[in-house]
């Protein structure tokens, strides 16, 4: 993928658009891998990290610089402009590309899980609150294939939820077939017939 660094970012914020974001709760808990998630509406950093940034400042004081994975962003701006100051962005491909690391001078350091802007709503709202429980030490490529897998098996339930409805429900037996030896315990033992389904 090609990464262009645009020097000149200097978009003002969408009004009305606030950021879709899950923090992890303020508790006394071992800290976590991740401080939440952040779902962006685009893969453009300079339209989408001033509401960002104003979304954190309540919590984590004024967000001054911003890391970020080049591979996932259209463009990766030097600065943008958030409410009147600086968000200084530097771009690291030793990074995960599935995160973005925001600096602040209050509370130093929010490390976010970036859900994917095209991410069903479903999907994305796992994900978000995958990320946000506190003392997780999963990381944003464990949560996204985690995700992935989840997603996965939706997809086949719904398509063969629909087989059976269109063929009358017939078709069960060749989606799933037969059970031969249902799982007891941690080994297989083969019941007899009359027990059996």
């Amino acid at each position: 993928m090609t990464t262009i660094l645009d020097r000149t970012a200097n978009r003002a914020p969408i009004p009305g658009r606030a950021s879709r974001l899950s923090l992890t709760p303020k508790t006394g808990s071992a800290a976590s891998a991740l401080d939440g998630a952040w779902w962006p509406r685009s893969r453009d950093l300079a339209a989408e990290l001033p509401s960002l940034a104003d979304a954190l400042e309540a919590r984590w004081g004024r967000i001054t610089r911003i890391a970020v994975n080049p591979g996932r962003w259209r463009a990766v701006p030097r600065r943008v402009s958030s409410s009147g100051h600086a968000l200084h962005v530097g771009w690291f491909t030793e990074l995960d590309p599935d995160k973005i690391i925001l600096l602040s001078y209050a509370v130093s350091r929010c490390d976010l899980l970036v859900v994917p802007p095209e991410a069903q709503p479903a999907s994305a709202a796992r994900l978000m609150s995958a990320a946000a429980v506190p003392g997780s030490v999963l990381t944003p490529g464990v949560l996204l294939s985690d995700e992935a897998a989840t997603a996965h098996r939706e997809r086949e339930d719904r398509s063969g939820e629909e087989l059976r409805e269109a063929d009358g429900g017939a078709v069960l037996g060749r989606i799933r077939g037969p059970v031969a030896h249902p799982v007891v315990g941690a080994r297989m033992i083969p019941l007899p017939g009359y027990m059996r389904r």
